[in-house]
């Protein structure tokens, strides 16, 4: 899958060292590993090959008349291609501050690599296409059980009908405080906000105190 922040990959040769682009910067000083989830073809692959600052890792691999009967496409009919283990991708938001994306695999077949993922990780993205909201309920539940801090973004698809967003917290039954966000998974700009908004919603809730 290409992106809008993708580049041709070049073959390296055999002395060829890291690209100056994937080299972690001298300054960061902390590491944050933020989780990308959400139902079967949201968006995820797409939202953290976008903001990724490095050549982001993806494990998709195409779609087999095999998967017809186990796998629930509606509504992403047109889908060739899916995550089987997991993306992975970085953003530095300043100079000290850089989260690890892992973007999970939307088949409820695979979730039980969400384990692994979800260890360690300080916050999510839990992403909805606000056409087939009924598949983020059991991954929203999910993070609710293990106590993992999130923020929904509203993955804004051409033909994707539009709704308040209360009336998408109530169909979500999304506490008051669980920032609703909208976002364009394609657009590297757009995909940084969602995660500033995870980041400023991760310190209120270790500054309750503080706006």
């Amino acid at each position: 899958m290409d992106f809008k922040s993708s580049d041709t990959v070049v073959a390296p040769g055999p002395f060829a060292g890291p690209r100056s682009e994937d080299i972690l910067p001298a300054s960061a000083a902390t590491a944050v590993k933020v989780v990308i989830v959400g139902g079967f073809g949201v968006g995820k692959t797409t939202l953290v090959g976008a903001v990724s600052e490095i050549r982001p890792l993806t494990t998709e691999e195409t779609m087999t008349q095999a998967g017809a009967d186990v796998d629930d496409n509606a509504g992403v009919e047109r889908k060739t291609a899916t995550t089987v283990a997991m993306d992975f991708g970085r953003i530095s938001i300043n100079d000290e501050l850089v989260l690890y994306l892992f973007g999970t695999p939307g088949q409820q077949r695979f979730w039980f690599l969400w384990n692994g993922l979800f260890e360690g990780a300080l916050g999510a993205v839990v992403l909805v296409d606000t056409r087939r909201l009924e598949v983020s309920f059991d991954v929203i539940g999910r993070l609710e059980e293990r106590g993992v801090p999130f923020v929904v973004a509203v993955n804004t698809f051409p033909e994707s009908p539009s709704y308040p967003v209360e009336e998408l917290r109530a169909a979500l039954d999304l506490p008051a405080e669980v920032p609703i966000v909208g976002c364009d998974a394609r657009r590297r700009e757009s995909g940084r906000d969602v995660l500033m908004s995870l980041m400023r919603y991760l310190y209120s809730l270790t500054n309750p105190e503080r706006p």
